[in-house]
Formats: C-alpha cells, sequence, structure tokens
C-alpha cells in the first residue's frame, strides 16, 4: 500500500465492490488484516459506500445470496446441524457484517462475511419469534413477538454487531406477534401484528431513539392485506415506506402526511404466496426487490424482480432466476 500512499490506497479499496476482497486481499498483509478485521467495513459505512447482497433460504438450513451490482450469485456455507433449525420458518436479520438467524428457544447463529462461517452467537435478553425487526448500519433492532410458552410480548431490544451485545429497550405499548419492522427517518417503527385473543392490530407504533420512547400511530396498517396471513410485508427505500399488498397483489405506498395507504401498481406476476408467507419483499439499496417464485408440480424455480421507485407505475425487472424451492423462508438484506 505504500506505493501511492496508503491513505489513497484505502479510498480506492472503500469504492471497489466487496466481491473482490477477497482477490485483493491476498495480494496484500495490510489490506487482508482491514478485512478480516471489518475495518475495511466500517470506513466505508463511515463514507456513505455500501452495497447491498440479498440472503434467503428456501430450504432447511441453506442460505442463497445474491449481489445484483455484479450480477452473481455467492456461496454461502450450510448452516450447523441443529435441531433446533430443522424447521425451516425461522426469524433473519442482517446487521453490519453479520447475518443472524434465530432458533427454537435460545438458540441463535451467525453468519460472517469477514470469516464467510457460522458460530453460535448470544441469544436476546428476552427470546422470543415471530417478531418485528431493522437494522441500520452496526445496530439492529428487535421488538415483539412470542416467547416460548406463547406469551405475547411488547418488550424490545437493540444488537450491537461489534459487541455482540444486547440491550433491552422501553417497552411498546401495545404487545403485539407477526408484526413487522422498519427504520425510517431516523425511528424505528413496528408495525400491524396480533394481540391476545387473536385481535388484529391496525395500529403502529414508533420508537424515536433520541427520546428512549414510543409513540402509537392508529391506524397505520389498516387497507393492508387480510386480517389473517403473515405479518405485513413492507420495506423502506429513500424513507419512504412500500408494502406489497399480498391479498390483491398490489404494490403500495404510505402517505406519511394523511397516515393512509395509496396503491401504485401491481407486483411481479409470477411472485405468489400462502397468504403472504413464501414471499419476500425488501429494500435492497435504493430498489425494492421482490423474492418469489410459481408454484409448480414439476419443480420450483426462485426469481429476483427489481424496482428503483419514481413517480411511475412499477415496472418490475427480471434480475435474477435459479432452480430452487420457490417457498422464501426467511429473507434479510446485507448492506455494507
Amino acid at each position: 500500500m505504500n506505493s501511492i500512499g496508503r491513505d489513497l490506497t484505502i479510498n480506492c479499496l472503500l469504492r471497489l465492490s466487496r466481491s473482490d476482497y477477497g482477490s485483493v486481499a491476498s495480494l496484500s498483509r495490510d489490506f487482508r488484516a482491514m478485512v478480516r478485521s471489518g475495518e475495511i467495513y466500517r470506513l466505508r459505512r463511515q463514507n456513505g459506500v455500501a452495497e447491498h447482497w440479498v440472503y434467503f433460504s428456501c430450504n432447511v438450513l441453506e442460505w442463497d445470496a445474491y449481489d445484483p451490482y455484479r450480477e452473481r450469485w455467492i456461496q454461502v456455507p450450510k448452516m450447523p446441524p441443529d435441531e433446533c433449525f430443522m424447521c425451516s420458518d425461522k426469524e433473519s436479520l442482517a446487521v453490519g457484517t453479520q447475518l443472524l438467524v434465530f432458533g427454537m428457544a435460545r438458540i441463535v447463529f451467525r453468519y460472517s462475511i469477514l470469516t464467510n462461517s457460522w458460530t453460535r452467537a448470544d441469544p436476546m435478553n428476552s427470546p422470543r419469534c415471530l417478531f418485528g425487526s431493522t437494522s441500520v448500519g452496526e445496530k439492529a433492532f428487535v421488538a415483539g413477538g412470542t416467547d416460548s410458552i406463547g406469551n405475547i410480548l411488547s418488550s424490545a431490544e437493540m444488537y450491537d454487531s461489534q459487541t455482540h451485545t444486547w440491550t433491552p429497550l422501553p417497552s411498546m405499548n401495545r404487545a403485539r406477534k407477526m408484526c413487522s419492522g422498519v427504520f425510517m427517518d431516523g425511528k424505528f417503527y413496528v408495525i400491524g401484528g396480533v394481540a391476545n385473543n387473536n385481535i388484529v392490530l391496525t395500529c403502529g407504533e414508533e420508537y424515536d431513539l433520541k427520546r428512549c420512547s414510543w409513540r402509537i400511530i392508529e391506524n397505520m396498517s389498516e387497507g393492508l392485506n387480510g386480517v389473517t396471513g403473515a405479518p405485513p410485508l413492507i420495506a423502506v427505500v429513500s424513507n419512504e415506506l412500500y408494502a406489497a399488498d399480498y391479498s390483491e397483489k398490489d404494490l403500495k405506498k404510505y402517505d406519511k402526511k394523511n397516515n393512509r395507504w395509496i396503491t401504485l401498481g401491481k407486483l411481479p406476476e409470477r411472485s405468489v404466496s400462502m397468504n403472504g408467507w413464501g414471499l419476500a419483499f425488501r429494500a435492497c439499496g435504493d430498489r425494492l426487490i421482490v423474492i418469489g417464485g410459481p408454484r409448480t408440480y414439476t419443480g420450483g424455480t426462485i426469481e429476483l424482480n427489481s424496482w428503483i421507485p419514481d413517480e411511475r407505475p412499477p415496472v418490475w425487472n427480471l434480475i435474477a432466476r435459479r432452480p430452487s424451492g420457490n417457498f422464501v423462508y426467511n429473507c434479510a438484506v446485507m448492506g455494507c
């Protein structure tokens, strides 16, 4: 790194695709240490540089990854066998350079792109499933869900991917499971869900990180889907909230000023679901991604469709397709 100066070299490497970091690291001991320690990714975040890769699972213990920048598939090692993960419907989230997958009870596995390997991770202070979650930078937020005996929770926690620690947050105003979470305008939002006695909640809650407090937003998910099905399929691009209404196969946008949903157009035609289950809807940088596939009896195909939001109705682009199970059990987007 000394021939053109270390700072200039690092500045160039920050903007290199992270797909190439493995080969470049083999040429420089200094850069190899920066990659393995995660320092290069911390510098990328500080300089506003990030690539978003999509990680998803259609089979037990197996994960696929797709790099939309280079338009190529990335091989992810198989998860270690564990009886807590032999069912496919587990929670997951990506934060920093890690993918966290939550199993039954207190078991959590962590995949790191720094080592390209899985390890056991520390569980939440209050282990849960069917919770809402989101991440921003090196922090992740979770709220709601149910505990191991089915109690519906209002508690919330924050995860720091640098220290691998969970910190309790103030509890929400409403206990809820099967809810969804997003980060928008510098705040953590939890939307929808089901309360005790199977009461469907249409209110959302907003967590202000500076004030450390929750605020209820009445009717925030009203008009999305039916009263049964999966948690709301929501995603944020450029601080705008979008939803995949799986009951009508519509794409909707949230009108913050008037607290209502506006239909923009249709979802990709071949992306089907079972009451919202099996379909992934995520933000991937400046675009929305829909991952799913047609239901067939002759073998599965998974398709990734994307659209960069603009002022016109959505026109979905098929960016990738491969033979696979066509029911998406888990999906997370890692931006680093």
